[in-house]
């Protein structure tokens, strides 16, 4: 959750900025001349909105640190520490790509991420809470977990996603502005003017971006059965719904967890309303552990 909720967060402020540089610079203006140029627009919305996707990637390390507080670990100070490097770099030469960084945050609550531009320039954490309550092997399974995710290129292919989904979002925001301009011109009106224009065009982008977000958290909830699929190979199935099940657990402990964890932004299963399962970027514990079981009946 925390991974996607950064990624999603800074890829709309780089579309508003861009949306809000062009329009003051007038570039939009000039390319709408002589009325809605499909293809040009198309283009034009693809450019900038893939650059808001690609600038979302290559922010998502440093953002990734910030916000957490995560210290990297450059040389191990104690036995836990040195365990953790050795952990994550076994997973990774096991799954065939280089060692990613290392680290840890000051939360309590059991959680975990993986980003990073690329494979061979990623970053693994977990929270001090996830290292002090769960076993050995669980840790392990949870780490595998993440390098599954740098393994399969997810932030890449996110990005991807979320690039053509931010094309059209632009792309159907200028045209409902064209439109609604083109109807406030009858009459000889004049229509939204610059800043009724620009107003309609950041609104719609609002709403558009939110509705792409449900197709974003649809390819979230997909990938992380691969990622589960990923920490089973690596770690053995046993270790990764051992792991799943640790944060079930804990869920259920009153007064201890809140109903959605941040490791893997899992959520506890039980039932949810609609708006919620459609924006959830994480399938419930209980289906993951279900695939996990099957896939592992099936061997």
């Amino acid at each position: 959750m925390m991974r996607i909720l950064l990624f999603l967060g800074t890829n709309l402020a780089v579309v508003l900025v861009a949306s809000i540089t062009l329009r003051l610079l007038g570039v939009e203006p000039y390319l709408n001349a002589q009325g809605i140029n499909f293809n040009a627009l198309l283009i034009f919305c693809f450019v900038f909105g893939m650059a808001g996707s690609m600038i979302s990637l290559f922010l998502s390390k440093w953002m990734a640190k910030r916000s957490t507080g995560t210290v990297i670990i450059e040389s191990p100070s104690n036995a836990s520490e040195q365990w953790l490097v050795d952990t994550v770099a076994e997973l990774a030469k096991a799954a065939n790509i280089k060692t990613p960084e290392v680290g840890i945050f000051p939360a309590q609550q059991s959680n975990a991420f993986a980003t990073g531009w690329n494979k061979d320039d990623a970053l693994v954490a977990v929270s001090a809470g996830l290292l002090n309550r769960m076993q050995p092997e669980e840790v392990k399974a949870v780490l595998a977990h993440e390098i599954g995710h740098v393994a399969n290129g997810d932030m890449v292919t996110l990005a991807l996603v979320q690039g053509v989904l931010n094309t059209f979002v632009m792309f159907f925001a200028r045209v409902v502005a064209q439109l609604l301009d083109a109807f406030l011109r009858r009459d000889d009106n004049q229509g939204l003017g610059f800043m009724g224009y620009f107003a309609v065009v950041i609104v719609a982008e609002i709403v558009f971006g939110i509705a792409a977000s449900v197709v974003v958290a649809w390819f979230s909830r997909f990938r992380e059965y691969r990622a589960d699929a990923a920490g089973a190979k690596l770690a053995g199935s046993g270790a990764m719904i051992n792991a799943l099940a640790r944060l079930k657990a804990e869920t259920q402990l009153p007064d201890q967890m809140p109903d959605t964890l941040t490791a893997f932004a899992i959520t506890t299963g039980k039932s949810r309303k609609l708006m919620e399962k459609l924006f959830a970027s994480h399938p419930p514990l209980d289906d993951r552990i279900r695939a996990l079981k099957e896939a592992a009946y099936r061997e």
